[in-house]
């Protein structure tokens, strides 16, 4: 943390442990109620659901829009969400989450400034990976959002990070993550109705 203060010292310090402060606050909480309460949010969508399929869609994007702050894969509200939305605004839901949380991590993972301390700590290594990271940009982007094992959300500090044009790293995210999750949505709808837990 010292040495990240004196990496950042020109800037506004303040501004900075504030939002540093306040995204592990955001953390801690969500890892809480996610590691103690593991139906939490699921319990909460079902309730939203039942009094209100507007308000459910709302809570739904709300939590898709913030969740990647927090480093747990979409997987895990997605396959929440199947049993109780139809497939199509789901996925346009989905899709409309990543898209807001996506971009909230790549302007928040630049306003850290954690560029110019990982460069000041280890120059080579930063410009080594950018080297590598530049001359396949969108196949990497593309390709680490679909993996399933891989976190999106890291690939979206990594690009804050790097500085990579933003149009080209939404496109790729878009892509990766929506084909994975379209996959996810579409494939559990049917075996949903395979099973007759779906009309």
């Amino acid at each position: 943390m010292f040495g990240y203060a004196t990496v950042v010292r020109g800037k506004s310090n303040r501004g900075l442990y504030l939002r540093l402060g306040g995204w592990l606050l955001f953390l801690a909480i969500f890892l809480f109620l996610y590691a103690s309460r593991p139906n939490f949010f699921e319990g909460q969508l079902q309730t939203a659901a039942s009094e209100s399929v507007l308000v459910a869609y709302a809570l739904y994007l709300l939590l898709g829009s913030v969740r990647g702050f927090t480093l747990i894969p979409s997987a895990t509200l997605v396959f929440a969400a199947i049993p109780l939305f139809p497939p199509l605004p789901l996925f346009v839901l989905t899709l409309l989450g990543i898209l807001v949380s996506s971009a909230s991590v790549y302007y928040f993972s630049e306003s850290l400034h954690l560029d110019e301390y990982f460069a000041k700590r280890n120059r080579e290594g930063v410009e080594r990976m950018k080297r590598t990271f530049h001359t396949n940009q969108l196949l990497i982007i593309i390709g680490w959002s679909f993996f399933p094992l891989a976190p999106t959300d890291l690939i979206c500090y990594v690009c804050g990070i790097l500085k990579v044009s933003f149009s080209k790293f939404l496109l790729g995210i878009l892509i990766g993550e929506g084909t994975i999750c379209g996959i996810y949505i579409f494939l559990g709808d049917k075996l949903l109705r395979f099973i007759h837990l779906r009309a």
